[in-house]
């Protein structure tokens, strides 16, 4: 579930994805404020099994958010499994993160991981995905991409990494995705602009779902001749970098 977008729930999830949070008495969760939000819009639209103050709503740890938790440790799916404790008395619980789709981009695949091994049925709900939404708006391959997550921040270690990923899309034909926190967006597109060849296609889409969303794809060339492919281009939004031939 993606909790980012201001909206109402009805206009970005699906009716099934709706009930299913209607009915849920228990979460877990990146930020409880941000659920809680979420669940009070989601009550608008229709009534919650129980009152917004007798939600079980469990954070996850704050590793799982700066570091992530995709690398299976003991210590990391011990505490996975004690999330889930509420789920082998035969409570259902939701998983939700605060924007795309829980352990993809987002923490939760320990807790998922932690649902398979415990024998629990694991059901994902749609709803919108941005790294989906921007292979789509991008007019680069769909058929072979990959998801890269983060590029580094010092100058000369960023660059090295986009020739790198640069290369192996021009070679092989497969997208390279990636993100970046909002307000070093600017500075990595310019660094996208100072390091990748001319004929290198590169698209940039921001705010997805949201009102001002945006997306822009062309060659690294016509950005740098073309002001106008950045305008209304929100940068200061969570934003996916796309590159490819």
């Amino acid at each position: 579930m993606d909790l980012e977008t201001p909206a109402s729930p009805g206009q970005w999830l699906p009716a099934e994805t709706l009930a299913t949070a209607c009915r849920l008495t228990h979460w877990i969760t990146e930020n409880a404020k941000s659920t809680r939000a979420f669940l009070k819009r989601v009550n608008g639209i229709a009534p919650l099994a129980v009152p917004l103050q007798e939600q079980h709503i469990t954070e996850l740890p704050r590793a799982a958010h700066k570091k992530g938790d995709h690398a299976p440790e003991t210590a990391g799916d011990a505490i996975a499994r004690a999330l889930l404790a509420p789920a082998l008395l035969g409570h259902d619980v939701g998983l939700v993160s605060e924007a795309g789709m829980p352990a993809i981009a987002d923490p939760g695949s320990s807790i998922v991981r932690a649902a398979h091994a415990l024998g629990l049925q694991v059901i994902p709900l749609t709803g919108p995905v941005s790294l989906m939404l921007a292979l789509s708006a991008s007019g680069l391959n769909g058929q072979n991409f990959a998801f890269v997550g983060y590029v580094p921040q010092e100058p000369g270690e960023r660059a090295r990494r986009l020739r790198e990923l640069e290369d192996l899309a021009l070679k092989t034909g497969q997208t390279q995705m990636f993100i970046e926190t909002p307000y070093r967006n600017t500075s990595l597109l310019q660094a996208l602009l100072q390091t990748l060849h001319p004929h290198t296609r590169l698209a940039v889409c921001g705010a997805l779902t949201l009102p001002q969303q945006a997306s822009r794809s062309a060659l690294v060339s016509e950005w740098k001749r073309d002001q106008r492919l950045k305008e209304r281009l929100p940068l200061d939004a969570p934003c996916v970098f796309l590159l490819g031939r």
